[in-house]
């Protein structure tokens, strides 16, 4: 995986089950918060299109799973 920074674009996978819609939506890294030694919790800043195609109004998620993120 290539390294994803603060202020690196990146789409982010979210699951039907979880957020209603399911599809890669695009936002901005703000935050990177260390998990362990090899992983860390990616906080991602939404894009206004992928706030209302979630219909959710939720605008800041966090990612752990480095195959639910990559760089665009």
């Amino acid at each position: 995986m290539e390294e994803i920074r603060i202020g690196d674009r990146v789409q982010i996978f979210l699951a039907a089950e979880t957020w209603g819609s399911e599809g890669w939506f695009e936002g901005t890294v703000v935050r990177i918060e260390p998990y362990s030694a090899h992983r860390s919790f990616f906080w991602v800043e939404l894009d206004e299109d992928a706030i209302a195609a979630l219909g959710r109004g939720v605008r800041l998620i966090s990612v752990l799973n480095p195959k639910n993120i990559r760089k665009v």
